[in-house]
């Protein structure tokens, strides 16, 4: 995700509203460990979170980023920051029994000063126990508080610009997609379609390269899809059962994901209303989901179709959607669901995912959408119907 995607005003605008909330909250130095996170205030981008690394926000002056040594250049290439704002740990601290990374993140805090008031995320993928035991240790517990969060929620609102990285990612969703479409028969191995199809996503269209997923491909078939993640297998595609697909196209880190499911034969009664319901369920969501209304409105929407057809789910039905690194593409603050009484706002992104598991057969009709004053706007063009073939 090069840095030059937005413009200095775009991030200065995002550094302004992190520290805000940073000052409503008491904090005055920010750890940020989340790729996502780091990637939206700098453009950091690397596959190096598998190590401990941040973006450290102090109350005022330039962002510092904190990596591996190895990592270093990378950083110097991809984001905006000048070569004094990077700082990295020493090497022989990779995965090192004796020795721990944020040994040397307590020492570069202390060299600044910034040893009081620190926000961490601590309900975060990459920000480990020993990570918070360093901190702890060197700055006692009360000089902590948990900032998971913080910046994903400043993340909510997408900027046009984010929204034409978004609506790209689309157009290599609907191309995934097609492939797979043009690719489902019977007798067909899984995993070559699925080859196919990421081989699509990668190669992309003219002008529009793909990047890697957050999420690897789901694509349960049969009575494998009244599982709602698993991924694909060798065995050949057989009459009479449903394979649903959740895939998503990613660019520059932008993602779209979109599920269609694609049954060989005759689709029996119970798929078919299933089918209605679920695209019933995404017309009267998108209906609802303008400026204002709450996020447990717009999910009230899906659960009544369901229930008019027979169908209780229990599940939420969508989630933030935008920028983001492995293990996950959703933004984890609001959710589309009961008792989420969050408003939309004009320019939120959501995954509207109205699926529904049987003990038998699953079926995922999904889109990515963008909030307008008129209603759910769909970032992707691919037809919605129940793809069936017959031989």
């Amino acid at each position: 995700m090069p840095a030059t995607d937005f413009s200095p005003a775009e991030y200065a605008d995002r550094l302004a509203r992190t520290r805000a909330e940073m000052a409503t909250r008491g904090i005055d130095t920010l750890i940020v460990a989340d790729p996502s996170n780091m990637a939206w205030l700098t453009g950091y981008d690397g596959w190096s979170f598998y190590v401990p690394q941040a973006v450290i926000l102090h109350a005022s002056g330039s962002p510092l980023w904190w990596g591996r040594t190895q990592d270093k250049p990378g950083a110097a290439q991809t984001t905006y920051l000048a070569p004094e704002a990077l700082f990295d740990w020493p090497e022989e601290h990779v995965q090192h029994p004796d020795h721990h990374p944020y040994d040397a993140l307590v020492t570069l805090l202390c060299d600044r000063g910034w040893t009081s008031h620190l926000g961490v995320e601590m309900d975060n993928y990459y920000y480990s126990a020993a990570a918070h035991r360093i901190l702890e240790t060197a700055f006692g517990r009360d000089t902590i508080t948990d900032a998971t969060g913080l910046v994903n929620w400043q993340r909510a609102v997408k900027s046009p610009a984010e929204l034409a990285l978004m609506t790209k990612a689309g157009q290599l969703s609907a191309h995934m997609h097609a492939t797979l479409r043009a690719g489902f028969r019977e007798g067909r191995a899984k995993h070559e379609l699925v080859a196919e199809m990421q081989a699509a996503g990668v190669a992309g269209l003219p002008g529009i390269a793909g990047d890697y997923p957050a999420i690897a491909p789901i694509a349960p078939s049969g009575r494998e899809a009244s599982a709602s993640h698993i991924t694909w297998n060798d065995r050949p595609l057989t009459r009479g059962a449903a394979t649903y697909f959740e895939i998503s196209g990613c660019y520059h880190r932008y993602h779209c994901p979109v599920s269609r499911t694609l049954f060989l034969g005759t689709p029996p009664d119970d798929i078919r209303r299933a089918e209605t319901a679920v695209l019933r369920a995404i017309e009267d969501a998108f209906a609802a989901a303008r400026p204002g209304t709450t996020c447990e409105e717009v999910a009230a929407c899906v659960y009544d179709s369901f229930a008019r057809a027979g169908y209780v789910k229990g599940n939420r039905t969508g989630y933030p959607i935008g920028l983001s690194y492995p293990p996950d593409w959703g933004e984890r603050t609001m959710s589309l669901r009961p008792g989420d009484t969050t408003p939309l706002e004009e320019n939120m992104t959501f995954h509207l995912m109205p699926g529904l598991w049987t003990p038998d057969w699953g079926l995922a009709i999904t889109e990515s959408f963008v909030i307008t004053p008129e209603g759910g706007k769909p970032l992707a063009d691919i037809p919605r119907d129940l793809v069936v073939v017959a031989t």
